[in-house]
This record gives C-alpha cells, sequence and structure tokens, in this order.
C-alpha cells in the first residue's frame, strides 16, 4: 500500500465521521425542536412585511 490508499481510506473514514455527525445532530434536533418551530420562519415573515411596504410606497 502506498501513501494514496491510505489518504484514501482515511478519506473515507472522515466522510463516514461526518454523516455520522449528522445523523446524530438530525436526531438530536427532531428530538428537541417541534416540526412547527422548525419550518416556521421569522425572517420570512420580516421580509413579507419589507415587500408588503415597499409595493405600497
Amino acid at each position: 500500500m502506498d501513501l494514496f490508499d491510505f489518504l484514501e481510506y482515511a478519506a473515507w473514514a472522515v466522510s463516514f465521521l461526518f454523516g455520522l455527525f449528522i445523523v446524530i445532530d438530525w436526531i438530536r434536533t427532531d428530538s428537541t425542536y417541534s416540526e412547527e418551530f422548525l419550518t416556521s420562519s421569522r425572517e420570512g415573515e420580516l421580509e413579507a412585511l419589507t415587500e408588503e411596504q415597499h409595493h405600497r410606497g
């Protein structure tokens, strides 16, 4: 095995760890917050108000 084989295995290991972290974070977030909270968008409400004011003026 040469250096590139080890780098390939290291890249796969890092990729697996990132994927595992994403799944753990997804489960933790899903169990902590409700679906309504996660899909609500305060920024979207503010943006809609700003657009409404621009259309009036």
